[in-house]
């Protein structure tokens, strides 16, 4: 953990700001994957005993946390928000249909 924060000492939770908690593995595998395409460090952290029961049942029912360096939230939920508003869909039909009535 340290050489992913460029620390000398490894980070304590208290030292990073929490952006999201996930409760589905699709869902946090997008969230690594955007983080790290925007070149942000993070911290995943399951909840309770999460991993070991990832491990045993192959699904983690706990919820995953992720956290980052409180200079990258901005960041962080910025390119987070794929996973936190709803995608707006527009059908061409649709939109030909509404210039053919007017």
């Amino acid at each position: 953990m340290d050489r992913l924060f460029g620390l000398d000492t490894p980070a304590a939770l208290q030292d990073l700001a929490h952006v999201m908690e996930l409760n589905d593995p699709v869902s946090a595998a997008i969230a690594e994957e955007l983080l790290g395409d925007a070149n942000i460090p993070f911290l995943k952290k399951e909840r309770g005993s999460g991993t070991a029961v990832r491990i045993i049942t192959g699904f983690q029912p706990f919820g995953t946390d992720f956290f980052v360096r409180p200079e990258d939230l901005e960041r962080a939920k910025d390119a987070l928000l794929p996973l936190t508003e709803p995608a707006e869909f527009v059908f061409e039909d649709e939109d030909e249909n509404s210039e053919d009535k007017e």
